[in-house]
């Protein structure tokens, strides 16, 4: 996929029944904001649902959750409610790190993980606050990403071992680890942002173009004319040439993940330049 190219593709209707949307949205307010004054939005709980589908049937390796503050126990339970409604019948883990809850396809999450230690060059991109344009990490820093990654990937090869149920859930301490390039590669961008710790979260991204890149589908499934957004990510436009591959073998993939499930149809990929005065990872 060239930097500034959308992608359309098709897939029949799905099999499956059609699911009860103020089901769904019950779920969601009942077991992520019980007891609290917060209430979640009906259409953002339909999106979250729309989401944690697209996690299940392979579309995207993860979902960061964020939407309140929910724990393990309560999104364990918020789960199995979706999956009494009939929306996850494949099994799915929890990951906990340094306070951020993840839902992951078990086997896409490893796959994604193993296909980032092989990858070359290595896709991460440094916006560190100390330099003044966004590059490609150099061979020791991405090393270092390496590693993290590896103890992240052995980590839930062990839990996948012993893992029984629907939904199993784990905790890794992130010793050292950039958290916004460990996310990044998770949620299966084909290239994660990473920077110098030491100088905290700052960035050189203030006023870069960037190339924002984002994929939707409808869910019919849930809701007639559901556009559930699965994928929402930038990279510095002057890097998009060198990560023209990356970039195309992403999609490719991506629109193979597509042809192979039927829960969504009309799978939309595009992409705008923004600039803007700051950025946040």
């Amino acid at each position: 996929m060239g930097p500034a190219a959308g992608a359309e593709a098709e897939a029949e209707a799905p099999a499956g029944r059609v699911l009860s949307a103020p089901r769904l949205v019950a779920a969601a307010r009942e077991e992520l904001g019980a007891g609290r004054r917060w209430r979640l939005p009906a259409g953002r709980a339909l999106q979250l649902a729309g989401e944690v589908l697209a996690v299940a049937v392979g579309l995207k390796p993860a979902l960061l959750y964020d939407c309140s503050a929910a724990g393990p126990a309560e999104l364990r339970q918020y789960l199995a409610r979706l999956r009494e409604a009939g929306l996850t019948p494949r099994r799915l883990h929890l990951l906990g790190m340094e306070g951020s809850a993840l839902l992951l396809h078990p086997g896409l999450a490893q796959r994604r993980l193993a296909a980032v230690l092989r990858a070359h060059p290595a896709p991460f991109m440094d916006v560190s606050a100390g330099q003044r344009y966004p590059a490609l990490c150099g061979p020791v820093e991405a090393e270092a990403i390496r590693n993290h990654l590896a103890a992240l990937l052995a980590h839930l090869g062990a839990v996948e071992a012993t893992a029984t149920g629907p939904v199993s859930s784990s905790e890794v301490v992130p010793a050292g680890w950039n958290l916004c390039t460990i996310v990044g590669v998770l949620l299966g961008y084909p290239a994660a942002y990473t920077f110098a710790m030491e100088e905290g979260a700052e960035n050189c991204l203030a006023l870069t173009p960037l190339r924002v890149f984002t994929v939707q589908a409808s869910c019919p499934r849930i809701r007639d004319g559901l556009m559930v957004q699965i994928y929402s990510f930038s990279i510095p436009e002057s890097l998009c040439a060198e990560l023209k591959e990356v970039l195309d073998a992403w999609c490719d993939e991506l629109k193979e993940a597509f042809t192979a499930q039927s829960d969504f149809v009309d799978l939309r990929i595009s992409s705008e330049v923004v600039s803007l005065p700051a950025v946040a990872l």
